[in-house]
């Protein structure tokens, strides 16, 4: 399984342009912050999904946009599901 840093911000290994733009948004967030938001993901992740509650929360946890955590769920290819309020 990839990790955020194994793609890096510069788009090697990045093969659709989903994530790239992803990829792009994330390049101001500082690699530890990448690495918690990823770690969170993972964690409430079931069957690569999690909830739009969780990610919001991830994001309310940690104090970063809830779209820095939908780019990097992105990404992931974790997928957003059970949406509340169309941020994602």
């Amino acid at each position: 399984m990839k990790s955020v840093t194994d793609y890096g911000v510069n788009g090697h290994g990045v093969s659709s342009c989903s994530k790239r733009c992803s990829e792009r948004k994330m390049a101001g967030l500082p690699e530890d912050m990448r690495r918690q938001i990823e770690a969170r993901l993972r964690l409430q992740s079931r069957d690569n999904r999690v909830s739009c509650s969780a990610a919001r929360g991830i994001a309310a946890e940690l104090g970063v946009a809830a779209r820095e955590v939908g780019s990097l769920a992105d990404f992931l290819d974790i997928r957003i599901n059970q949406c509340q309020l169309g941020c994602f």
